[in-house]
């Protein structure tokens, strides 16, 4: 039962557009009433109605070990004991740079800021600034925040000029973002050379997550480094998600590339609101007040953050990855076998701590084979396993997370309870 949840979301619909803060929270993808939630422990959530739930979105990646972990609330209490923001530099703030610095291969400085569209608007002017051109390529399924940048969605070709696909987006900032495909090292070619000395940079996720979990295949981001370098345009790796969670010094680690700029969030605040971008000296360089290209936040490096973000990273030593690496296999494994056992029409993917099962047979690519996956059965699948104490993304397009605090144990349950999910759904 939802009746506390149903009755706190016709309450905030009244002064919370939609009545939520984040669109997807509203449940508009798979319908119903989303569960109001009151408290987090470990691999669990609780509602305002009691309810309690095993958690794969973990506040959409952040909660890497698990919520209320001991060690951050502890740093976070006594840091916030200490005075919530001071808007003048702190000690803290070098102690999580180094930190960040010394894990990601190829980074050379950083800057602090308050969420992960934040981080990515910043890299692309710096880039734009540095480069002093204009375009920029993105991908189609790729989600970098909401700047008005990458609110563009594909024109009526796969490698055409961006359109809005938001009100209040202009035509003029959407013609300079051209849309490329994931996987595709030819459709990004194909633009840079429709576009000869105008793109300042390409940017993407390199692991897809905003349309499922989607790896890079066949040497794709080795490509596009080399592509990228070719033509002299700056390649911006978005880590918002993969940083920090799918390898010790994240994506760029995993796969071997580094790019000119990194965007970080989710995982580096333990679970506050902070993230970063940063590059090499050569772009870093050039941000104010050692350059011209100004950016600035009023609770950027806030003291509580860093806290809890150094108390994070502290932890995720290389036992924690083994960890959870091992916890994504027995899930990976366990899915598989039900899928086998019954023929479904179904795959899914897997890097490190993040997944997707995909309501589809696959293979799986990129945004537009996402597009034809069943959504109807997804949809079903989805509440069948809200009603078995289990909480998915609310949608086929985002990708789940696992914890260091998912138990052997609580995965063996999760997957019963699937195979008693889908039976209903197929």
């Amino acid at each position: 039962m939802l009746d506390k949840s149903q009755a706190l979301l016709e309450r905030a619909q009244k002064t919370i557009p939609g009545g939520v803060n984040s669109p997807v929270r509203a449940f508009k993808g798979v319908g119903g009433t989303p569960p109001f939630i009151k408290r987090a422990e470990g691999a669990y959530i609780f509602d305002e109605d009691n309810n309690k739930y095993i958690d794969f979105v973990l506040s959409w990646g952040p909660a890497i070990l698990g919520h209320a972990n001991p060690e951050i609330v502890a740093a976070a209490q006594h840091a916030v004991a200490m005075g919530s923001s001071f808007g003048a530099p702190t000690a803290a703030e070098i102690d999580i740079a180094e930190m960040i610095v010394a894990r990601v291969p190829g980074l050379d400085r950083v800057r602090m800021v308050s969420s992960g569209t934040e981080a990515c608007m910043s890299a692309i002017r710096v880039a734009r600034g540095v480069k002093s051109r204009e375009k920029i390529i993105k991908f189609s399924g790729c989600y970098h925040g909401h700047a008005d940048s990458f609110l563009i969605a594909a024109g009526s070709g796969a490698m055409t000029l961006g359109l809005p696909n938001s009100p209040g987006v202009t035509r003029g900032t959407a013609q300079d973002t051209l849309i490329a495909q994931f996987n595709n090292i030819e459709s990004v070619r194909a633009l840079i050379d429709a576009n000869p000395d105008q793109v300042a940079a390409v940017i993407l996720e390199p692991v897809c997550g905003n349309t499922g979990c989607i790896p890079p295949q066949d040497d794709f981001l080795k490509k596009l480094r080399a592509l990228c370098t070719e033509k002299d345009v700056a390649l911006i790796i978005d880590e918002v998600m993969t940083g920090f969670r799918v390898a010790r010094g994240g994506a760029v680690e995993r796969y071997g590339v580094k790019p000119d700029l990194y965007c970080f969030g989710k995982v580096i605040g333990g679970g506050f609101p902070m993230a970063a971008y940063g590059g090499t000296h050569e772009m870093m360089s050039q941000v104010a007040p050692d350059g011209p290209i100004y950016q600035a936040g009023t609770l950027s490096g806030n003291p509580v953050a860093v806290a809890a973000g150094i108390a994070a990273l502290k932890q995720l030593d290389a036992e924690a990855y083994d960890l959870l690496e091992a916890r994504g296999a027995q899930l990976e494994a366990g899915f598989q076998k039900i899928i086998d056992a019954n023929g479904y029409p179904l795959s899914q993917h897997r890097v490190g701590s993040m997944f997707t099962l995909f309501f589809h047979p696959g293979p799986i690519r990129n945004h537009e084979d996402v597009k034809s996956c069943d959504l109807e059965r997804f949809n079903h699948f989805f509440h069948a396993m809200l009603k078995r104490g289990v909480y998915l993304a609310p949608s086929q397009f985002e990708a789940g997370f696992l914890s260091t605090a998912h138990t052997p144990e609580i995965i063996d349950e999760v997957l019963e309870k699937a195979e008693a999910a889908l039976a209903e759904v197929f």
